[in-house]
């Protein structure tokens, strides 16, 4: 598995942080292990929620609060219609093409955040409803969230995976560090 956080970084708070974002990443890439782009889809249970839904979903997030920290202009807004667009991939994307454009992300988060001054540093909130009016968050609480974000959506995971075809995340953890069937 990508690990963009160099060990002898996660000492420091930038790093350390870094790394639980990291930690969450690789438990929705491992839930994607040996399975087809179809399963990778496919939805078993009542949920909307699939794998390769909630990667696409989770990667476009961390663009998102990249983009926002970096307070660059763009569209930014969510639109009602293609909302559901953002949990399912469409066209011809693949697991494995969101796969790169996260690990692309997730460089991309590093690099910005060991680059401004302080993790005390803010940013503004965009208008939206669940926002408050005028918000504004540190680069410290943006990582916090991140994990937050990513941890809700590995729980996600784990039970999509867990439902297609039984795998845990301990035995996908075992596959992914190269180790043997541990039953």
């Amino acid at each position: 598995m990508v690990t963009h956080v160099p060990a002898e970084a996660h000492g420091d708070e930038r790093g350390a942080l870094l790394s639980f974002v990291e930690a969450q990443r690789g438990a929705i890439r491992r839930s994607l292990i040996g399975l087809t782009e179809e399963q990778a889809a496919s939805r078993p249970s009542a949920s909307e929620l699939s794998l390769s839904g909630l990667l696409k979903h989770v990667a476009r997030a961390e663009q998102h609060w990249l983009w926002m920290a970096q307070q660059r202009t763009g569209d930014t807004s969510q639109v009602q219609e293609a909302w559901a667009d953002t949990f399912r991939l469409i066209g011809d994307e693949t697991v494995e093409q969101m796969l790169e454009f996260w690990e692309g992300v997730a460089a991309k988060v590093e690099k910005f955040i060991r680059s401004v001054p302080s993790l005390d540093d803010t940013f503004p909130l965009p208008d939206a409803p669940w926002f408050p009016k005028d918000g504004r968050v540190s680069m410290r609480w943006m990582l916090v969230h991140l994990v937050e974000e990513h941890a809700r959506h590995a729980g996600h995971a784990d039970i999509i995976r867990e439902s297609l075809d039984g795998r845990t995340a301990f035995e996908l953890v075992a596959e992914a560090g190269g180790y043997a069937d541990q039953s």
